[in-house]
Order: C-alpha cells, then sequence, then structure tokens
C-alpha cells in the first residue's frame, strides 16, 4: 500500500488556476487518467490526465520530450488508445509519471514548461471519452454486509445473512462486451418474468429496472497462472479506482438465478466512468479496516496486519435520480442516497487474494467491481430494491413524481469524491446513464 508523499501536500497548487478551486474534482493532487479526444472528431483516440476543467494531452506531452527515462517511456505507453501498456509497466513506472507530471503541473515550474504544457491541454466539456482499459476479464463482487442485509430482509427475513457471507468474497463473472462508458443509453432488457401468481413465465421487458452503486478496480499488473496473489501485496497489482454502476433488471433476476446466480439480469450493461484514480492519489484517505468481535475472523489467506491497519478506503458516492418534471417537461435532480466504501466488509485486497487463491490468473486490465456499496443507515443504499423495499415503499421525489423501479427516460449519476482534514479534496466525476425503451 502506498505511502503518503509529496504529491498530497494541501498547500501544493497548481498554475491551472480551476484545479485550485475548493469543490475542484481534479486538483493537482489527484491527477487521474483516462482515454479521450476531442469531442465531434475523428482523431484517435489517447491517454489523458485530468488537471482542473482540463485534460492534459499525453499524446501531445510525449512529443514535447519534457520527460525522461522511464518517465517518457511510461508517458508513452499512456499516449495509446487504452492504457493498458502503461498498466502492464507497474507501480514504480506509475509513481514516477505520477510525480513527473505533478511537478510539470505545480506552480513552481518555470515559465518555459508551463508554455510547452499548456498547448497539451484541451477542455473536458469538448472532449469525449471511451472506455480506458481493453478489459480482459470482469468479475462483480458482492462483499457489501448492509446490502447482503437490506437484501435478505426482503426475501429470507429469517436469515438475511447467507452463512458464508462472513466467510468468503462472494462473487460472479460478468460480461465484458456490455462494458459502456459513461453517457451511453441504457436499453431496457427483456427477458423471462415470473408474474406474480402465474405459474409460467413469460418474455418481457424488465419492469423492475435497478442501478448498483459500485467502484471498478482496475487490475495493473497480474499473477502467473497457479501462483496466487497473497493478501499482504495484493494492492501492488492495482493501477486505480473508477466509478462503476451495474445495471440490474430485478424481476428477471429473481426468476433466473436459482441456482446459479446472475445471468441476462445482469449482462445487457455495466457503465463505467471515464476517470481511473490511481492507487497513489488515495493514500491519504485510508483507514483502518476491521468486523464485529461476534464475527468469525477470515482465514488465514485473508488476514494481513497491513490490511487491518489501513485497507478500508473512505471514497464518498451520492447518487441522484434525474427525472421529468411532468409540468415543464425539464429534468429535475433528486439526491436518492450517500454512502462510502469504508463501510464495506471486504477490502480491495481480500478481493484479488480471494480471486486467485485457486489458482486464477488475472490480467492486465481485468475488472473487479464491488459489489453494492450500501451504508448501515437507509439513506445509504445502493440500489432502487432497497430504497424502496423491493417496490413496497416508493421512493418520493422533489416535484410530486414517485419511483419503485427506473422508467424510460430517467437518468442516474453517481458522483465520487474523497476528502480528509489537513489533505485536498479529490473527485472521480461522474458516471451516468438514461435508461431508453425497450427494443
Amino acid at each position: 500500500m502506498t505511502n503518503i508523499d509529496h504529491t498530497h501536500r494541501r498547500a501544493a497548487r497548481s498554475w491551472v488556476d480551476s484545479a485550485n478551486l475548493p469543490e475542484a474534482d481534479f486538483p493537482i493532487q489527484n491527477l487521474p487518467f483516462a482515454v479521450f479526444r476531442p469531442a465531434r472528431t475523428s482523431e484517435a483516440y489517447r491517454g489523458g490526465v485530468a488537471i482542473g476543467t482540463w485534460v492534459l494531452d499525453l499524446g501531445a506531452l510525449a512529443d514535447t520530450n519534457l520527460l525522461q527515462g522511464q518517465s517518457a517511456e511510461a508517458l508513452r505507453a499512456a499516449a495509446r488508445s487504452s492504457l493498458n501498456a502503461l498498466f502492464a509497466m507497474g507501480a514504480p513506472a506509475w509513481r514516477r509519471i505520477r510525480h513527473d507530471l505533478f511537478a510539470l503541473l505545480e506552480d513552481t515550474a518555470s515559465e518555459s514548461v508551463q508554455a510547452e504544457v499548456r498547448k497539451c491541454l484541451i477542455p473536458q466539456d469538448e472532449s469525449e471519452y471511451k472506455v480506458a482499459v481493453d478489459i480482459g476479464d470482469y468479475t462483480d463482487f458482492y462483499t457489501s454486509v448492509d446490502h447482503a442485509r437490506n437484501i435478505g430482509r426482503i426475501y429470507r427475513p429469517e436469515a438475511p445473512l447467507t452463512p458464508n457471507f462472513t466467510s468468503i468474497p462472494i462473487a460472479y463473472h460478468g460480461r465484458v462486451s456490455t462494458i459502456k462508458i459513461s453517457g451511453t443509453p441504457v436499453r431496457r432488457p427483456q427477458g423471462q418474468v415470473l408474474v406474480d401468481g402465474e405459474a409460467r413465465p413469460r418474455y418481457l421487458p424488465t419492469s423492475r429496472l435497478d442501478f448498483e452503486v459500485e467502484l471498478g478496480v482496475y487490475v495493473g499488473t497480474g499473477n502467473e497462472w497457479g501462483e496466487p496473489i497473497k493478501i499482504g501485496s495484493a494492492e501492488d497489482h492495482v493501477f486505480g479506482i473508477g466509478l462503476l454502476n451495474d445495471w440490474s433488471a430485478r424481476d428477471i433476476q429473481r426468476w433466473e438465478a436459482l441456482p446459479l446466480g446472475p445471468f441476462l439480469a445482469k449482462n445487457f450493461a455495466t457503465s463505467v466512468g471515464p476517470w481511473i484514480v490511481t492507487m497513489d492519489a488515495l493514500a491519504p484517505y485510508r483507514s483502518p479496516w476491521g468486523r464485529p468481535p461476534s464475527d468469525p475472523p477470515p482465514l488465514a489467506y485473508l488476514e494481513s496486519p497491513q490490511v487491518r491497519a489501513t485497507g478500508a478506503i473512505d471514497i464518498n458516492l451520492s447518487t441522484c435520480l434525474h427525472v421529468a418534471d411532468p409540468i415543464s417537461g425539464t429534468s429535475r435532480a433528486n439526491r436518492i442516497a450517500e454512502t462510502s466504501f469504508r463501510h464495506q466488509y471486504w477490502t480491495v485486497s481480500h478481493m484479488l487474494a480471494h480471486h486467485t487463491a485457486n489458482g486464477c490468473d488475472l490480467r492486465t486490465g481485468d475488472l473487479i467491481g464491488t459489489g453494492t456499496i450500501s451504508g448501515p443507515t437507509p439513506n445509504e443504499a445502493g440500489s432502487l430494491l432497497e430504497l424502496s423495499y423491493a417496490g413496497s415503499r416508493p421512493l418520493r421525489l422533489e416535484h410530486g413524481a414517485e419511483r419503485t423501479f427506473l422508467e424510460d427516460g430517467d437518468t442516474v449519476s453517481i458522483t465520487g469524491w474523497c476528502e480528509r482534514e489537513n489533505f485536498a479534496r479529490i473527485g472521480f466525476g461522474t458516471v451516468f446513464g438514461t435508461v431508453v425503451p425497450s427494443a
């Protein structure tokens, strides 16, 4: 796990003025990565780094010769149409390029350096993005004890938490082809639904479309087949974390999930945010990880003093549901939930260690979903299934509308940020998607 260094100083300022605003998502202490190009062009996609309201074009920067040695090599890797080559270089290279980009953007940089770098800046609102990584495999976990209990109280009130939850980070394998960049419309899926009171299922568009507030963990370097990743070094394999929304069709899920779990209810759309915040940038926002004393301790391969000391990450997450005002027709944002990743029962390190415990090899660019992130209070739920208690308690929205599940035209947006006393606030941007009618 990374240490706090000079790039985390709260007093650090950039010569890019918009990076110094108090509520800026992308101050100089952040420097997240994405893959972008100028909007409405046919230019090649290339790597970029967020600074204030701008994207630092890493392709253009690579032509300036401002970076040398390992940083220059990492810069050339990051300037490609995916970040896989940068990921494959490993943690020392990731740290080196982050430090050197920090130096170029800090207000102590020479005027000549500033002039060269300024030529490489493109406004974020004039850019378009793609999924930053060529993802080989996608695994979605189920690691929030509050989410698990909320769901269990609905369907298994006599025993809300399954017996294995406190022993094993539960997961299933997802579908890479339907991972889409933020802003991509989400078409309402169809599937088999067993309507209440009927004996046979029908093939219908889902009437219980839901979102799930998650984070995506991006694997930087993998492991050899047959060689598990040890929990104490698991985060050395992680490049960074981004926002993720795992769209779900609850009525389809309920019918098909027995006995093997999610299939068509989950594989139709997963939205990811464009920005990946590096693990180095997250260093100040770590906190101890633990579990109630009444719960059994993890098995030895999932136990680590280092994870106990700093394994949790306090990433705040806010969810808005944007629905059309029936009178004006304009969309209004309703903040419906706020929570934090620090509540998660299993950490990033646990997920990677368990995923590879049987010798499974992770590869550069693999995506790990954290599972729905819910907290201990009702307004910290990460899905409508929880917030509406499976549709039996409609959410009342600001202009008189109600929702149990998502309707066509609704937009869900999730924002993320970290803040801690004596450190700068850093953000993850937003992941959003709008529901469109079934085909």
